[in-house]
């Protein structure tokens, strides 16, 4: 999963960064308003793909005292710095820009060079959009797209997806207004064009810092993987009830799962730690992305036994 979603990023970051320059040449020679929002979009998706690779390297550093459980969640954060960069800085100077441009309406030049750009620039966004999307697709498995995102727990790879597709519809809206501007020879449809896009920049983070948020603060594992873990404890022949299923996504690979289980209480202190230690290694190997499991046993005696294990790195 780490290697598709490296792979889909580099994509996507060498295709922006090549689109990015043409863009400002572009927007220098014309003076296109919408053409200057357009650069800096993809200059901030550049930015935002290096911050993704950032929060995955991060992820990797190995559990210490001070954070017992790992680094994973600093995939989390970076993602939700990048719903925030595209909001403050993408879609705050594309609307800024529009603004500027209507109020003080500038005559377009050389039109014909932003259709070159455009159109190259959507021919290489498009290249990343499909890679994106294909990458998407294979982690998504049988779920719906909308549901994939909902509870997906690697925001990296719906991030590019994301980003791609807004960067998709920002390229259509450009090239409307300086079609536009062009037609009429009213230079304020390419100041619009910009605003649409701050707009369309806008929409786009609020709904990346919405599913992100829910990773970062502490989400637990899908609907599918608790009923599991509560059907395999249960039908355990020693196990008498499960309460409660707690699990939290300490990041896209790493379950933590705390469980309150009512055991026979026929059953000696021996056999119950060895019950506990098949119940941990069953749950691993159904689920690889569960790394801890603390198990409270409710005894005959109701002394409370906590016991907890870790997978192999």
């Amino acid at each position: 999963m780490a290697s598709e979603s490296k792979a889909v990023i580099y994509a996507a970051m060498a295709g922006n960064l090549a689109v990015a320059i043409t863009k400002f040449v572009a927007a220098a020679i014309t003076g296109s308003s919408a053409m200057l929002s357009e650069g800096i979009h993809s200059v901030v998706d550049t930015g935002n793909q290096i911050l993704l690779l950032l929060g995955m390297h991060r992820a990797r550093k190995p559990p210490d005292r001070d954070f017992p459980f790992g680094h994973g969640k600093e995939i989390y954060f970076w993602s939700f710095v990048v719903a925030l960069l595209i909001f403050a800085i993408g879609a705050g100077v594309s609307f800024y820009e529009g603004v500027i441009h209507i109020l003080s309406p500038e005559p377009m030049s050389s039109p014909l060079i932003n259709y070159i750009v455009l159109g190259l620039a959507i021919l290489f966004e498009g290249a990343s959009w499909l890679f994106a999307l294909h990458g998407f697709r294979k982690a998504k498995g049988k779920w719906g797209y909308v549901e994939a995102v909902q509870r997906g727990k690697d925001p990296s790879l719906f991030m590019v997806l994301f980003e791609d597709s807004a960067a998709m519809l920002g390229l259509v809206v450009a090239l409307g207004g300086v079609w536009l501007s062009q037609v009429t020879g009213n230079p304020i449809f390419d100041g619009v064009a910009s605003i649409i896009i701050g707009l369309i920049l806008a929409g786009t983070a609020v709904w990346l810092a919405i599913e992100t948020k829910g990773l970062l603060i502490g989400e637990s594992a899908n609907r599918r993987v608790v009923d599991n873990i509560r059907t395999t404890v249960g039908n355990h022949p020693q196990v008498e009830a499960v309460n409660e299923v707690l699990t939290m996504h300490m990041g896209p690979d790493f379950i933590l799962v705390n469980l309150s289980v009512r055991f026979d209480r026929q059953m000696p202190a021996e056999r119950l730690e060895k019950v506990i230690a098949e119940l941990d290694r069953s749950l691993k190997q159904q689920h690889r992305e569960i790394k801890r499991i603390f198990i409270e046993a409710e005894s005959s005696l109701e002394v409370d036994t906590n016991t907890s294990s870790q997978a192999p790195e």
